[in-house]
């Protein structure tokens, strides 16, 4: 039934950045369960969750990956958090031109959190299982969404694709997507 709303399960990790120690767990058990094959080497540029640090004033926050931007965005606006500048861009999830943040270091193609998807399920991603501290919660929560809003369009996939051709290549893209299939 097009048009119509449908119930979808929603997952969610939130960050209590109160509770991170910046011990970094999280970024290893990310870089394990992604690497080919899985559990087979620890490599945190392969990661989808950094651990942003300022260790002289204690303040880590977890930032995961999130979708690949094909240009630099515009906002530059600075946060000040407990006496302390930051950029808005250290706390972008975004894989973009300008850092080198969730990028395959192999490859450079972008890497965005899957929340650890696997064949049987994890009971919660491996981030969250790691965190003695629990600074990181698993949560699903049931909501409701429109019928056509439920997978992108034939069209949308097809310009991601074509982005990232644009940007590194047919050969590139094939290989990293190759390794997947493994």
């Amino acid at each position: 039934m097009k048009g119509g709303k449908i119930t979808k399960i929603i997952k969610e990790i939130k960050v209590d950045v109160n509770k991170c120690t910046g011990c970094r767990s999280c970024e290893m058990a990310c870089s394990a369960f992604h690497a080919v094959p899985k559990f087979s080497s620890v490599n945190p540029g392969r990661s989808r969750i950094i651990v942003i640090m300022d260790e002289g004033r204690d303040v880590f926050v977890p930032i995961r990956a999130g979708d690949y931007a094909q240009a630099e965005c515009n906002g530059r606006n600075l946060y000040m958090i407990d006496g302390k500048e930051y950029s808005e861009c250290a706390f972008c999830p975004a894989s973009c031109p300008s850092r080198d943040y969730f990028k395959e270091p192999d490859s450079g193609l972008p890497l965005k959190c899957d929340m650890c998807e696997s064949q049987p399920p994890l009971p919660e991603p491996m981030c969250v299982q790691v965190c003695l501290p629990g600074a990181l919660t698993y949560e699903e929560r049931e909501e409701e969404v429109d019928d056509n809003a439920e997978e992108p369009s034939r069209g949308e996939m097809e310009i991601g694709l074509e982005s990232l051709i644009k940007r590194y290549g047919m050969k590139r893209v094939v290989e990293t997507l190759s390794q997947f299939k493994k």
